[in-house]
């Protein structure tokens, strides 16, 4: 039985990496995908493995930064599908350097994509399940958003930020059946997501595809469940 049968899920950054992982796993679970990054031919190509593989998806070119095509994301979503049933806000880089080291460009770059980028997709994400009665967000933090080391405050600065975000928003969204979770993985293959199994189970990385199964169990949750946190670290990592 596929577990997502009928359901409309956007998966930001999901031209590659973990968040393509996500949109491949889903698919299989019957979900329709959108898939959302910012290069459209990378994107078609996330759509085209998943038609041909027998799953339902659509690319839309997408700025997560831009709040006008955030907007323009979940409003085509609803307007083609009649709704936003799942919605992963993936789509993130990294950024900075020791804090000393770190300019004022490198630091405003990440805050932008990742931190105001995951602010833009979950208010309209909300608005919209909020409407329809009900949804499953998910953000993607990081290990380094509930762990912080140097050389990498800046980055760990913007996911505490998404921990926080995804902690407010789960609190308002109980009343409305809306669950908010976020996975905090340390250490992924992203290279490797359209690798072989016997490659990724080679690298001393995560494999992307734990984190999509991660990402599923959430999405899959029964009505009165809820999980607000999920660390998925490297074994063996010492932090």
């Amino acid at each position: 039985m596929q577990r997502l049968k009928d359901k409309i899920a956007v998966v930001t950054g999901s031209s590659s990496g973990i968040g393509k992982a996500i949109a491949l796993r889903f698919a299989q679970e019957g979900a329709t995908v959108v898939v959302a990054a910012r290069r459209l031919p990378k994107c078609e190509e996330a759509v085209a493995q998943i038609t041909a593989a027998g799953g339902r998806a659509m690319a839309l070119q997408t700025d997560v930064a831009e709040e006008s095509q955030v907007e323009r994301l979940v409003t085509e979503t609803a307007r083609r599908y009649g709704r936003l049933d799942i919605l992963v806000n993936n789509a993130g880089i990294f950024g900075g350097r020791r804090i000393v080291d770190t300019t004022t460009d490198e630091f405003d770059e990440v805050m932008r994509t990742n931190v105001r980028g995951t602010f833009f997709c979950c208010r309209a994400g909300f608005s919209q399940m909020k409407q329809q009665g009900g949804g499953t967000i998910i953000n993607m933090a990081s290990v380094a958003g509930v762990q912080a080391w140097r050389g990498t405050g800046t980055y760990g600065a913007s996911k505490h930020a998404i921990m926080a975000l995804t902690k407010s928003l789960a609190d308002e969204g109980r009343e409305y059946r809306i669950k908010v979770s976020a996975i905090c993985p340390g250490g992924v293959a992203d290279e490797l997501v359209d690798a072989t199994r016997q490659a990724r189970a080679e690298s001393e990385k995560i494999d992307p595809f734990d984190i999509a199964e991660t990402a599923l169990y959430l999405a899959c949750l029964g009505p009165q469940a809820v999980v607000h946190q999920i660390v998925v670290d490297r074994l063996g990592a010492d932090w």
